[in-house]
This record gives structure tokens, C-alpha cells and sequence, in this order.
């Protein structure tokens, strides 16, 4: 299976744009990355960051190959690419942000996937909640005015912790399996979605990791971790994808807190 060389490139660029952008706010550290090797083709490059407002922040490229589709055996080859980002800040007032966007095509069908999630760690604010949606609804507007609903309540749905009985966080938007009758708009769809995230949190963290907290503040960041980690251990499809086709543990395990309480 291949994926077209565009597509690939731009996921690069989608990438190293978003490095930069958070780099601006790292005063010294930069991105080390790595690459990895896949055992039935392909592989991917960790980019990873620790650093005094950044705690830890990882965006990672991925394209890998294989014989069998890692959630249906019955769909045979695949191969599959995107991006996938989290961060965990300093700052107990400045929120968590996840985005994944992929592209995978199959022997019967091929698709986008991905969106953009906020998970304020104890300490949330209104106005950011609100320019987090607007960002994703005003991205969305251009190619249907039905869509910033119906990816919003998905990830509602998807973002949602049963144990717990409550959203990870603040949501966001989330789509899968997406594939209308007009590709090149999918496509221009799901470029737009990526290219907006740094619009969606940027202006956030801008004022969130400049607010004084204390280590009472802290200890509560913490312990909201331990649900985010509950989350991606037990729920998350990336996670379960990543590791039934043998991905890198480490690219797949970036997704965890530095530190976290129970």
C-alpha cells in the first residue's frame, strides 16, 4: 500500500512548524528527535522536549506499513501515517493540549482521522474554553456548517472517562473514518484542522504560563494527570493501534506525564 507523497510532506512540514512554534516559548531547551524502525515497514521520528515551561512535550511523525490492518485482519495490507502531540506543561494553570491527525488507506477503503483536544489539569478557564471551540468552529465553517457540531460531540463521546464519569477535559473536535465524495476537500479539511492547532493553544499558553502557582496547585496538577494516564491506558484507540502493529513503545508512550499522583 502507499500513501502519496504529499501527503507525507506535509505532515513533515505540519510538524516542524508546530516544534517552532513551541520552541518560541522555551527560553533554552530545544527538540531532540529520534527515529525508529518498524518491523514490517516504515517508521517514525520522536521529536521530545523538556524544558522549564514545557515539562514535556512531544510531536511525533509516523508512516508505517504491514499485512494485516491492526484493527481488522480481515481488511489485509495497510499503511498509515500522522501526526500525534501532547503536552504536559510547568505550569498548573496552562492546560494540556493533544492533537492526532492520521491518514490511512487500506485494500478496500482509505481515510483521514485525527482533532484537537484541551484538558485544563485542575485549574480551567472560561475564555480559553471558548477560544479553543471558536478556533475549531471557525476552521471547520469553510467546508460545512454541520461539521464543528458533529466532530465536537464526537469528541465528547470519544474524550469521555467511564470510571471516572466525566470528559478528560474541555473538548475539543475528533473525527474517523472520514471520507466524503469530494477528496480533495476531505484533504483540505484535515490540513486546515492541523494547521489550526497552534491558533487553538498558543494565545493560551502565552498568558497561562506566566500565572504565579503554588505547590498546592501543583499537587493538584498531578493528581488530574492520573486520570489523563487512566485515559490513554484504557481507552484510547491511538494507543491500542500503536501497539497491535508493533509500533515504537517509546513514540507510543509519549503521550504520559513526566510526573503524576494517585
Amino acid at each position: 500500500m502507499e500513501i502519496p507523497g504529499y501527503i507525507i510532506e506535509f505532515l513533515k512540514n505540519l510538524r516542524d512548524e508546530i516544534i517552532g512554534s513551541f520552541e518560541t516559548l522555551e527560553p533554552k531547551s530545544r527538540f531532540a528527535r529520534q527515529s525508529w524502525e518498524h518491523g514490517s515497514g516504515g517508521g517514525g521520528e520522536i521529536s521530545l522536549l523538556r524544558g522549564e515551561i514545557f515539562e514535556k512535550a512531544a510531536v511525533n511523525w509516523s508512516h508505517v506499513w504491514g499485512d494485516h490492518f491492526p484493527l481488522d485482519n480481515k481488511q489485509g495490507p495497510f499503511a498509515a501515517t500522522g501526526i500525534s502531540l501532547i503536552t504536559h506543561m510547568a505550569n498548573p494553570h496552562a492546560p494540556t493540549v493533544h492533537m492526532n491527525i492520521r491518514y490511512i488507506t487500506t485494500e478496500t477503503s482509505s481515510w483521514f482521522g485525527g482533532g484537537y483536544d484541551l484538558t485544563p489539569m485542575g485549574f480551567p478557564y472560561e475564555e480559553d474554553c471558548i477560544h479553543f471551540h471558536q478556533t475549531a468552529k471557525d476552521t471547520l465553517l469553510p467546508f460545512g456548517a454541520e461539521l464543528y457540531e458533529q466532530f465536537s460531540q464526537n469528541a465528547k463521546e470519544y474524550f469521555y472517562i467511564p470510571h471516572r464519569n466525566k470528559e478528560r477535559g474541555v473538548g475539543g473536535i475528533f473525527f474517523d473514518h472520514f471520507k466524503s465524495d469530494n477528496s480533495e476537500k476531505d484533504l483540505a479539511m484535515w490540513k486546515a484542522i492541523g494547521k489550526s492547532l497552534t491558533l487553538s493553544v498558543m494565545p493560551i499558553y502565552a498568558i497561562r504560563t506566566k500565572i504565579p502557582f503554588s505547590s498546592e496547585e501543583r499537587s493538584i496538577q498531578l493528581k488530574m494527570r492520573g486520570h489523563y494516564v487512566e485515559f490513554n491506558l484504557l481507552y484510547d484507540r491511538g494507543t491500542k493501534f500503536g501497539f497491535l502493529s508493533k509500533g515504537n513503545p517509546e513514540a507510543i508512550l509519549c503521550s504520559m506525564p513526566p510526573l503524576v499522583k494517585w
